[in-house]
């Protein structure tokens, strides 16, 4: 239990530059506006810290680092759903209402999922990727919600 403590203390005193955050929410295919109200605070808050105007809290860093690694888990999956197919395909989203219509369980943006099959296609070869409504649900092999 002290372990952890100390792990946690320490993950927590570790700063993040105003850089590195931005870089990462836009890897994630998140607006600030998105993180602003999954992490609680106002979208002028997560402006001030990419603009380096108030230090990173590391909750927020943490929070960050959390949706990272939930991130990298789905790509993962999808990565392992589809690598083995002959033709391998995968459907997006043009915006939110259609990603939450096909997904209601997910809190995540369209952009998200677009990055998340971006970094799939980065992972298969010859990866076949339409939108969700150009796509005959027939057809529709795996949809990466």
């Amino acid at each position: 239990m002290t372990e952890n403590r100390i792990r946690d203390a320490a993950a927590e005193a570790r700063t993040m530059t105003p850089a590195e955050f931005r870089v990462v929410r836009e890897f994630l295919g998140l607006t600030g506006a998105w993180l602003a109200v999954h992490m609680g605070v106002s979208p002028s808050t997560v402006d001030a810290w990419e603009r380096g105007e108030e230090p990173i809290p590391g909750a927020a860093r943490l929070a960050l680092a959390d949706l990272e690694r939930l991130t990298g888990e789905f790509v993962a999956k999808a990565v392992d759903s589809l690598r083995d197919l002959p033709e391998p395909g995968i459907v997006t989203y043009r915006n939110d209402a259609e990603y939450r219509a096909a997904h209601r369980e997910s809190g995540y943006p369209a952009a998200w999922h677009r990055a998340v099959v971006a970094r799939v296609a980065q992972e298969v070869p010859g990866l076949s990727i339409a939108y969700a409504s150009d796509v005959p649900s027939d057809e529709v092999k795996v949809s990466a919600g």
